[in-house]
């Protein structure tokens, strides 16, 4: 299947690692225009060594005058932008009786405003020329409670209704978004998170990512190329018809209606 992607203009948050770093490399084989954002100009460097011909800006999202700097700086260099993937910022996990208001408030620094504050710039410029897709990557912390991530799970949470309502105010001037919630994934950051939950349950965090393992029902964790393959499509033309959802990928882990 044919995805049309090719010379469009995409731009990637967090795509210095993970699967930001997937998505980036998916669209570039697609044959699009890509940049990629990151706060670490290190991991910028060191993106671009491994994706070749990819413009980079260096921001911290969570400032919103950096967040609309980058997208003016990367429709400079690449154009106007047709797609956005978000899939910049973490919250971090934190077991509820350590939570304060701050932690709340970080939470929704971290994840929430990281991925609004360049949401906005990108997509009020996508509905005045009439045309463009984000794709937002949430996480299914946004449906199921965790006891270690609340906070998170809650920005990811309001996330969703986001990408829900954005669709709908900006479906009649061409801009569709979507979302997709990956559930345990092989990055440097599941890891992370595997930390804080065998912390909490007093294991080993070999033993917290075996047990984390043997909830999936497909048996295994999702690979960041299959998230960004997920991308993809609905970035494309092919998809043209899906916007305002959420699509869960976490391996049947959470059997639900949507």
């Amino acid at each position: 299947m044919k995805l049309e992607l090719e010379g469009k203009a995409v731009l990637v948050t967090g795509g210095s690692k993970g699967i930001g770093l997937a998505c980036a490399k998916a669209f570039l084989a697609e044959g699009a225009k890509v940049g990629i954002v990151s706060r670490s100009a290190e991991n910028l460097a060191r993106a671009k060594r491994e994706l070749g011909d990819v413009a980079t800006f260096a921001a911290d999202l969570v400032d919103a005058g950096a967040a609309e700097a980058a997208v003016e700086a990367m429709e400079r260099e690449i154009g106007p932008l047709d797609v956005l993937v978000t899939s910049a910022g973490a919250a971090q996990r934190t077991p509820a009786d350590e939570l304060t208001p701050a932690h709340w408030r970080a939470a929704m620094d971290a994840k929430y405003f990281s991925y609004i504050n360049i949401i906005d710039p990108a997509i009020k410029r996508m509905g005045a020329r009439g045309r463009g897709v984000i794709v937002n990557v949430i996480g299914n912390g946004g449906k199921v409670a965790s006891p270690i991530h609340l906070a998170g799970g809650s920005a990811n949470a309001a996330l969703m209704l986001a990408t829900a309502g954005l669709a709908n105010a900006y479906a009649g001037r061409g801009v569709r978004v979507v979302g997709l919630n990956p559930g345990l994934t092989a990055t440097g950051r599941v890891a992370e998170g595997m930390k804080a939950d065998a912390a909490a349950r007093g294991i080993s965090v070999e033993a917290a990512l075996e047990a984390g393992v043997a909830r999936i029902p497909l048996g295994r964790m999702a690979e960041p190329v299959e998230i960004a393959e997920a991308a993809l499509f609905l970035a494309s033309s092919r998809a043209s018809y899906i916007t305002g959802v959420t699509i869960s990928m976490d391996g049947a882990q959470t059997p639900m209606v949507v």
